[in-house]
């Protein structure tokens, strides 16, 4: 029987006192792959960031459960170690921290225990080569001086050292040219588990040409408005979300 992971009721939530989520529902379950769609505003990007416990964002409503626990009572390097992972839209350069030791402390947090040099090493030169990523990368500083492709790479090697349940990937496909979008693409792909979620956050349709959703859901004005399997995000690319505007100012 397949297990729920994510379960979120009837969320509410504002920024600056102005409410964007307006009673957001949405239940994931182990292995799944979730897109959610919608028009600039519609509160993508905030569902993102209440998630991973923000503190700019209040909950005033609503529920989440993931993994059976109320993430409202959880700080965000706790649901980071419970298996909940964000690839941020506009990742931040850390200058002086290298790679190689900033993965190396995420994965010691994430596991609450100090993972030995030698087995670290292995599963790091593992995972790039899986990604396909040199390993002169690990010696860089976090995202000072990458392009985006390689801020969005460097997400994809977290990512696969930290093995989350749940990913949650915030417009991933932001700022990248076809090539660039194409290997992050195959990076996710090549990670995925039947164990591990994926929940995508993205404006347009072109990222599930590459990374497949089996559920797609609409959010506008801070709620789910429609939910349907991949044929959806077809659909919206074709007929945009006028009229799914339109409905739901109405309703």
């Amino acid at each position: 029987m397949t297990e729920t992971l994510l379960d979120i009721k009837d969320l509410r939530a504002t920024i600056a006192g102005k409410e964007i989520l307006t009673g957001l529902t949405l239940r994931i379950n182990e292995g799944e792959v979730h897109a959610i769609m919608g028009p600039n505003g519609s509160g993508k990007s905030t569902l993102a960031n209440v998630l991973m416990g923000h503190p700019a964002y209040e909950v005033t409503g609503g529920e989440v459960l993931f993994k059976g626990q109320r993430l409202q009572d959880l700080a965000p390097d706790e649901r980071a170690r419970l298996g909940l992972f964000l690839a941020f839209q506009y990742p931040v350069a850390i200058p002086g921290v290298t790679m190689v030791n900033f993965l190396r402390q995420a994965l010691n947090a994430r596991r609450g225990e100090e993972v030995p040099i030698r087995e670290f090493r292995e599963q790091l030169f593992s995972k790039m080569d899986l990604l396909k990523v040199d390993q002169e990368f690990a010696r860089r500083y976090v995202n000072d001086g990458f392009s985006g492709g390689e801020k969005k790479r460097a997400e994809m090697l977290q990512l696969a050292m930290l093995e989350p349940s749940l990913a949650v990937l915030d417009e991933t496909d932001s700022g990248l040219d076809i090539d660039a979008l194409r290997t992050v693409a195959e990076g996710v792909n090549a990670l995925m588990h039947p164990k591990m979620s994926l929940l995508l956050i993205t404006h347009y349709q072109r990222l599930l040409n590459y990374i497949q959703p089996q559920f797609v859901h609409v959010l506008i004005g801070g709620r789910i408005v429609r939910s349907g399997g991949p044929e959806l995000a077809l659909e919206l690319e074709e007929s945009g979300y006028d009229e799914l505007e339109a409905a739901a100012a109405t309703a």
